[in-house]
This record gives C-alpha cells, sequence and structure tokens, in this order.
C-alpha cells in the first residue's frame, strides 16, 4: 500500500471526468488499497480517484468512528435521492483547512460494484449520504467550492494559491 500525493484545488485535474471503471481486476484493487491508505492517512472519511490524479470511478469512503468500516464504491451511480435537503459544512482533502455550507440530499441510494466487482446498492442518509454525494461529485469533475459563490470560491482559491506558493519555498 502507497500513500498517494492528493491533488489541491485549484489544480485543473480536478475537473476532469472520471471514465467507468472497465474490469474489477488486479490494477483496480491495488489503487482500492493505496486510495484508503492515503485516506486514512490524511485522516479523511471519503476519497475519490480523481483527487489522486486517476480518473476512474472509484471512491473509498469510512465514516465509522473506529475507522475500519471501509466501504469501496466502483462505476457508483445514484439510483434514488430524497427530495428532503440538508445543509452541512463539507470540508475535502483536496480543499485542506477550509470548510462551507453545501446542500445535499439527506438520503440516497447508490449502486455500484465493490472491490471483488460484486454489484450492491447501498442505501445511505445522514454522513454517509453526504459523502457519497461529495465523493461522487469529484467524478464528475466537481469540487465542493464549486457550490459556493463566485466571491468565496475566489477567495478560497487565492487562498490555496498562496499556501502552495508558500509550501514550495519551505
Amino acid at each position: 500500500m502507497a500513500i498517494l500525493p492528493i491533488l489541491c484545488y485549484p489544480d485543473p485535474r480536478l475537473h476532469k471526468v472520471a471514465q467507468p471503471v472497465q474490469a474489477v481486476d488486479a490494477r483496480i484493487q491495488s489503487l482500492v488499497s493505496d486510495m484508503l491508505a492515503t485516506m486514512y492517512d490524511a485522516q479523511g472519511i471519503g476519497l475519490a480517484a480523481t483527487q489522486v490524479d486517476v480518473h476512474e470511478r472509484v471512491v473509498v469512503i469510512d465514516t465509522s468512528e473506529e475507522r475500519d468500516q471501509p466501504l469501496v464504491l466502483i462505476n457508483p451511480e445514484i439510483v434514488w435521492a430524497s427530495a428532503e435537503k440538508v445543509v452541512g459544512d463539507e470540508g475535502c482533502l483536496s480543499v485542506p483547512g477550509i470548510y462551507d455550507g453545501v446542500e445535499r440530499s439527506s438520503a440516497v441510494h447508490v449502486r455500484a460494484l465493490d472491490e471483488k466487482g460484486v454489484a450492491r446498492t447501498i442505501e445511505a442518509e445522514g454522513l454517509l449520504a453526504v459523502c457519497m454525494q461529495h465523493e461522487m461529485d469529484h467524478l464528475l469533475g466537481k469540487v465542493f467550492v464549486d457550490y459556493l459563490s463566485p466571491l468565496k470560491r475566489n477567495r478560497i482559491k487565492t487562498k490555496m494559491l498562496k499556501q502552495q506558493r508558500e509550501a514550495t519555498r519551505a
């Protein structure tokens, strides 16, 4: 298992649309393993392949308190979303230190393949539902800041670019 570098906003690669996984093979299983290691190392609750510059439809999530219940979603699709919405503060491993309110469906049903290639449908609500929607947005080339006003988005972009410049000087 390798810790992969996570792309940081406003990297244009975060806006690439991910392609469907053609086969759940050893390469994809290795990617899943590396993504889980990367997510746990970064203390996140979700990670999309797009964030590690792999543009295939793979997501890993673990919202458990003990951090021992990984969920793997390959080629995920939302097959049902509740009309009821919730607004919660979201953060992102690709936008470190930034949190803001985003409106999401409070519950979703997601169909996907697991790490063995077995199809399943997951019924999620609360934090898991929000996390699934957030990570699946990454597969479409969307970052949570895209939901914010242009003013907020530009402030975040400026702050992130400044942090990246300072990090390269250090």
